[in-house]
């Protein structure tokens, strides 16, 4: 496995979009904070030490609040004006990626907790031996409850992801969650991405669809593991 740690090579994309209604709070969810500091800023510092070339922010429910926010930390923010799920909501920071070739990590401004060192494990499985299309960070929560599942082999090579809302019951018994954290290329990202349909429950476009797009190109993904708290 190879580590890849040029400086000039990886973007970094938080989805802060999200209404936050279960917070019941005026302040949006990725400002609540943590140690003093609010959880998006705590993932920004992460994310920092990776010396990523780009790094941008979807807003969209509450964008004054975020915008107001990353303002002072320098970074570019794109807007999703609708909230038509993890899929759409990455393709819109498309522009600001514009001429990027190389890695990016998509993150959550609601899971500040992921360390440098688990971004860095994502980046270094992409460049496995056997290059991996995506490369997903999975969990296994003591309550699996409502998150999507990752159906995978012994070695991490996922079979498929399903939402919760369209698993089956046997897939609803696998432990193995999906965090939403992945890293892609940046020319398999966008491409793949527009390639997304919205014919599921939900009716949204999902991030992890490119999965299963990439899988029916003949290139698989891989999942890595860490504890809830990144």
């Amino acid at each position: 496995m190879t580590t890849h740690m040029h400086d000039q090579s990886i973007a970094v994309i938080i989805l802060a979009a999200g209404k936050g209604t279960r917070m019941k709070s005026d302040l949006h969810k990725v400002l609540h904070p943590i140690a003093g500091r609010p959880m998006l800023h705590h993932l920004v510092a992460s994310a920092a030490t990776l010396h990523p070339a780009r790094t941008v922010v979807v807003t969209g429910a509450g964008r004054e609040q975020v915008e107001r926010a990353v303002a002072p930390l320098g970074i570019a923010t794109a807007l999703q004006a609708e909230q038509l799920g993890t899929g759409h909501a990455v393709a819109q920071a498309r522009d600001a990626l514009a001429g990027f070739e190389g890695d990016v990590l998509i993150l959550y401004g609601d899971v500040p907790l992921v360390t440098a060192a688990t971004m860095q494990r994502m980046i270094d499985r992409l460049h496995g031996d056997d290059a991996p299309a995506a490369v997903v960070l999975g969990f296994r929560p003591a309550d699996p409850g409502a998150y999507g599942r990752v159906i995978a082999d012994a070695a991490g090579r996922i079979d498929r992801m399903v939402e919760y809302k369209d698993a089956s019951d046997a897939e609803r018994a696998e432990t193995l969650c999906n965090s939403g954290l992945m890293a892609v290329h940046s020319r398999d990202l966008f491409a793949l991405l527009a390639r997304v349909g919205n014919d599921n429950a939900a009716g949204e476009y999902y991030l992890p669809d490119i999965v299963m797009l990439a899988a029916a190109d003949g290139r698989a993904s891989a999942v890595i593991e860490t504890g809830e708290g990144g």
